[in-house]
């Protein structure tokens, strides 16, 4: 039997410090950008290095250098409400922003399951991260503290000892802007369906809600509904609050799972959305898009949030003190739909 060719070995920095005529260490200078190396030796070096196939040892650059040249993007979110069965919901958007924010920087983005305890954050090789709408309590941000590990919220982070940059996603106006809308549409009494947590996003809306409720005469009607429980866990909670209100004419579901569990159970109590119970929600994503009737909701800017986000980490890891802690997204815009639109609305 005839044995086969051997494969090729692939040059290394030494193949091509001998063609160039140079050291092995004027070629990695070149090559990475280092050193004090003539622009015409380095351009040589560059131009032999591509003749030759020759492809740096990533690895062993990550190594010298102490840099995996990777971040993360985490969060103690169940996928419940993050992802969901479409895997396309709120985390899976801002992952697609943020990768491609990240690879113009030559940047890998890593996304971590929900981190809600175990060892999520401790296996992968990152130098930082990106941790979506942290809790009080949030294991994401303890395993990167624990690892000494840079990170910046995406939201403002609620604990009180916390101080990572972050970007804010104006909780408080998106609340107002669905209550508003409510109102606007003829709602006399809206109620309100949050997460259990402490998230920015459910004690802006709670603290929006209260106000607002005080300041129109609204009978104040909360339920909160831990977040694992998804679109079942909103189907549940609103045909509680359904029995237990049957004066409510519309639902703020800050959750988009908990919004289209809502909108099943007032059809299935024999009320009619949005003629009998409006729904509003604050993702505009697909589930929003594809609920039927399509629900209100909000545009976050979520491409140009994610960005922010690491362009704020990216300069935390640079060191850049220059750089304000904190970046605002651009203001949120109201998108109405069926499941709030009424064609004459009533006066509260």
């Amino acid at each position: 039997m005839a044995s086969s060719a051997s494969t090729p070995r692939p040059p290394t920095i030494a193949d091509v410090a001998r063609v160039a005529g140079v050291s092995r260490t004027t070629v990695s200078h070149a090559l990475n950008g280092l050193g004090k190396v003539d622009p015409r030796t380095r351009e040589r070096i560059k131009k032999v290095a591509a003749e030759l196939g020759y492809r740096p040892n990533l690895r062993a650059q990550r190594l010298r250098r102490g840099q995996a040249k990777a971040i993360a993007l985490a969060s103690s979110m169940p996928f419940a409400v993050a992802g969901g069965p479409s895997r396309l919901g709120f985390y899976m958007e801002v992952a697609a922003a943020a990768a491609e924010s990240a690879l113009l920087h030559d940047y890998a983005l890593v996304l971590v399951p929900p981190v809600q305890s175990g060892s999520a954050l401790y296996s992968v090789d990152i130098d930082g991260a990106i941790v979506v709408e942290p809790d009080v309590q949030d294991a994401a941000a303890a395993q990167l503290r624990a690892r000494g590990l840079p990170y910046v919220a995406l939201g403002r982070p609620v604990a009180p000892d916390e101080d990572a940059p972050y970007v804010d996603l104006h909780g408080g106006l998106v609340a107002e802007l669905l209550l508003g809308h409510l109102r606007e549409q003829g709602a006399a009494h809206p109620a309100l369906i949050v997460g259990a947590g402490s998230r920015h996003s459910t004690v802006d809306a709670l603290a929006a809600y209260e106000r607002l409720a005080a300041e129109h005469g609204w009978d104040p009607i909360v339920a909160r509904v831990p977040e694992s429980g998804g679109e079942q866990a909103g189907y549940e909670q609103c045909a509680a609050l359904l029995a237990d209100h049957p004066e409510t004419d519309a639902v703020c579901a800050l959750v988009d799972a908990f919004a289209v569990g809502a909108v099943r159970a007032i059809r299935d109590s024999g009320r009619s959305v949005p003629d009998d119970v409006m729904v509003v929600t604050r993702y505009d994503g697909l589930r929003a898009r594809t609920c039927e009737p399509p629900l209100t909701a909000v545009d976050l800017h979520l491409d140009q949030v994610a960005a922010d986000a690491v362009e704020l980490l990216l300069a935390r890891l640079r060191g850049d003190t220059e750089v304000s802690a904190t970046a605002t997204a651009p203001e949120p815009r109201l998108i109405a739909r069926q499941s709030s639109v009424r064609g004459n609305p009533r006066t509260p």
